[in-house]
Parts: C-alpha cells; sequence; structure tokens
C-alpha cells in the first residue's frame, strides 16, 4: 500500500462528518484544481488557470492536514501539487511559441494525467476514490472485497468522464481548429464531469440500500437509474438556452429546452 493512501489506525481516524471535514472526504473536491484547470485553460488564460488551480491545491492539502491531523497523504493531493507546480514552473520559463503550445492543448495535458491517475491507480488495486472513501466508512470495511470493487467503478467513470475530455478536446483543437468550440470544450467534457459527480453520490448510495434489503433491515427503495438522470435531464434546460445565446441553431437549443423539461418530469415520476 503507497503511503499516499495508507489509512490511519481506526482508533485515531478522524469520523466522517459535517463541515469542512465531510467537505474534504469527497473525491469530487480533490479534483477541484482539475475542474477548475480544465474550465479556465485555453488560449491567454495559460497563466491564470494555473495559478488558480494551484493555489487551490494548496488550500484543499492545508484544509486537509487541519481537518484530519495525522492522516496520510492522498494520491490524489500528491498528483494536485505536482502536477500544477511542475505546469506553473514550464509557464514561468517558458518562450512564447511554447506558452501558446500550452495554451493550446493544457486542457487535454491535464484531462490526459487524470485518465493516467484513475486507470493506474486501479491497475495496482487502489483506485484513488479508495482514500476518501475510506474516511466516511467503518474501518471493517476498508479490506473486503465489495468495498474495493466499489471504488473500482466509481474511479473508472472519473476515468472514462477525463478520458471524453480529452477526446473531445484534441477533436477541437487538431481537427475544429477551434480550442473554444462549444461543444468540445465546454458542453459535452462538462457534462461527462456532471455525470461522474452524480454517479459518485448515486452509487453508494444504491450498494447501502440493496445491501441493507438484502440483510433484511428497514430502509428506502435503491435509488434507481432515473435517480441519477434526473439532474443530467435537468441540465439540457441551460445547455438549450446557452445554444440560443451563442449558437445559430435556435431550434435545436429549444428542442433541448423542451426534452429537458419533459424528461426531467418523466424521469422525477419514476425516481
Amino acid at each position: 500500500m503507497s503511503g499516499a493512501e495508507r489509512p490511519s489506525s481506526p482508533r485515531s481516524r478522524p469520523a466522517a462528518g459535517g463541515g469542512l471535514a465531510g467537505l474534504l472526504e469527497n473525491p469530487v473536491v480533490g479534483m477541484a484544481p482539475w475542474i477548475i484547470f480544465g474550465i479556465l485553460s485555453g488560449p491567454g488564460r495559460f497563466e491564470l488557470s494555473v495559478g488558480i488551480a494551484l493555489a487551490v491545491a494548496v488550500a484543499l492539502v492545508a484544509a486537509g492536514r487541519w481537518a484530519h491531523p495525522g492522516t496520510s497523504w492522498k494520491l490524489l493531493e500528491v498528483a494536485d501539487l505536482v502536477f500544477f507546480t511542475g505546469l506553473a514552473i514550464i509557464g514561468a520559463v517558458a518562450d512564447a511559441g511554447t506558452l501558446r503550445w500550452l495554451e493550446t492543448y493544457s486542457g487535454e495535458i491535464s484531462n490526459l494525467a487524470l485518465v493516467a491517475i484513475a486507470f493506474g491507480s486501479m491497475a495496482i488495486g487502489r483506485p484513488f476514490t479508495l482514500a476518501y472513501a475510506r474516511e466516511q466508512s467503518d474501518p471493517s470495511l476498508w479490506d473486503s472485497p465489495q468495498f474495493l470493487r466499489a471504488n473500482q467503478v466509481i474511479t473508472g467513470v472519473w476515468g472514462l468522464a477525463f478520458l471524453v475530455g480529452a477526446v473531445l478536446g484534441g477533436y477541437g483543437d487538431l481537427v475544429l481548429r477551434e480550442p473554444d468550440n462549444l461543444w468540445t470544450g465546454w458542453i459535452i467534457p462538462v457534462l461527462a464531469l456532471v455525470a461522474a459527480v452524480r454517479f459518485t453520490l448515486w452509487y453508494p448510495q444504491t450498494l447501502r440500500a440493496r445491501a441493507r434489503r438484502a440483510a433484511g433491515e428497514p430502509g428506502p427503495e435503491p435509488p434507481g437509474p432515473a435517480a441519477l438522470l434526473v439532474p443530467l435531464a435537468g441540465l439540457l434546460v441551460p445547455v438549450g438556452i446557452v445554444v440560443l445565446i451563442f449558437e445559430d441553431v435556435w431550434w435545436l437549443g429549444v428542442a433541448l429546452i423542451v426534452a429537458g423539461v419533459l424528461l426531467t418530469k418523466s424521469l422525477k415520476e419514476r425516481a
């Protein structure tokens, strides 16, 4: 087990809770520097996006050490600091041509780095979400095959979301020659990230509810696929509004808004 993911002893491990500690136990928060960098990066914004991402990474590490004193570093924390510190140094010494290249392809670079982190951590049997899940779970569950499998699935979903961002970003940059293309640079990659966020929340709830039912304990029904898809369907409405404002195909914007409203209503009834 790597030092970045070695859990503290059950006696010393802080209990999961609300407030800052509870927030930091969510892997989505650990990926905040990468998400911020991916959203902000683009032509003319390299230094700004790297600086903000690095500042957020440092703040998260400091907050984590304060909220959970004595706990080991997480793999994602180490990756945050190493990656964005490296980019900041390269950006500071790069010539104009290298800086333009970084401004164009920095989004793909960060997404591919996250793909490598996600699938690499899965390959060695230590998915990066495992460290976060352990902070929210009883130590007796940490070494169970089900616990590891659940984190493999969640980490794999994040890896796929970042792979979508990398592929579409490359398509927008290399094929369309439009780094800020609305669909390849913003809408579809953001939807992929939102889907991963939603899955990270939905999947553990589903597994816990199924386990309670299998054990004959009272509890709510396991949330079905409709509960997973409701927020994604709802996003079609703001996407349609964005298309109406920034694209010439007004009919597509209207169709997305109508589809979002109808799908959200239908899915809510099923959920």
